[in-house]
């Protein structure tokens, strides 16, 4: 991954005002709007914290959404219930400060949040997200994600995907 160590935990109360990863809309949201989501139950964020610096290197946020069976690609919703829709979480948000990107952290991000989805009593069948950029987009498809709707660039991967590669049992 890279030189650095780093421990991933829920948001404290840790200086924000550092942080940045070289787009604004993702840092203003975490330096002012992030803990207001919070307290309003709206989002939970975990860090990255450097252990040499103390430094917050990167974060993602996550929060409950549903997918539309009509959405889905034919070859995945035809394997599932004729529900309306299904359960997913969103990582709304995931971005690596400058100083640690191009080092493996976003990929080490989106892991964590699947393995802590996976971990959790709350059933979800797949993970949205909601892709900024072209950039964005080529390294969620480079993990797994498919296109949910590419006009808004929302896309999805199935936690059966994350479960293999943990090597947890998908029921």
């Amino acid at each position: 991954m890279s030189e650095y160590p780093f421990t991933i935990e829920p948001l404290g109360k840790q200086d924000r005002d550092n942080f940045c990863c070289g787009s604004e809309p993702l840092d203003r949201y975490f330096k002012i709007q992030v803990s207001q989501d919070i307290r309003r139950r709206l989002t939970a964020c975990y860090i990255a914290i450097c252990t040499d610096t103390q430094q917050i290197a990167g974060y993602y946020t996550l929060s409950a959404t549903h997918i539309s069976m009509t959405d889905l690609p034919d070859d995945v919703s035809k394997k599932l219930p004729r529900y309306p829709s299904i359960p997913a979480v969103r990582i709304g948000r995931l971005a690596v400060a400058k100083k640690f990107q191009g080092q493996g952290l976003g990929s080490t991000l989106l892991a964590n949040a699947a393995f802590r989805i996976l971990r959790s009593d709350i059933a979800a069948f797949a993970i949205t997200i909601d892709a900024k950029d072209d950039q964005a987009m080529t390294f969620y498809r480079h993990h797994g994600f498919l296109d949910l709707n590419a006009k808004e660039r929302t896309m999805f991967v199935a936690l059966s995907k994350f479960s293999k590669a943990f090597g947890l049992f998908d029921a």
